[in-house]
């Protein structure tokens, strides 16, 4: 069995993105919602029905990003680096379902 090395920040993360998921969890249950009613729409209504899930995911991308931004900004570039990079791997791992924002992360 292969063990991931700790990174310096996995505390930190995992805390912020707890506090995130309970900060935002009517956006969360919204993208939940939306994702279930894209699921279950029609050929005639599938479109729409993505368009409005991923309005949500947008906003979670978005939202994710102000909270990873905000601490970056308070580090150096290198260790801003290594931040971002540690962000991105826990919000890869707490919220994988949103494929999009995983790679908006990473940007």
């Amino acid at each position: 069995m292969r063990l991931r090395r700790r990174d310096p920040f996995d505390g930190l993360v995992e805390r912020q993105l707890a506090l995130f998921a309970e900060d935002e969890a009517d956006l969360l249950l919204e993208a939940d919602e939306a994702e279930a009613a894209w699921d279950a729409a029609g050929r005639d209504t599938a479109e729409e029905a993505y368009g409005d899930y991923q309005l949500v995911v947008d906003a979670i991308a978005d939202r994710l990003l102000d909270v990873r931004e905000a601490y970056a900004a308070t580090l150096d570039g290198e260790t801003a680096g290594v931040y971002r990079r540690a962000f991105a791997a826990g919000a890869a791992r707490r919220f994988r379902r949103y494929a999009s924002l995983v790679a908006d992360l990473e940007a």
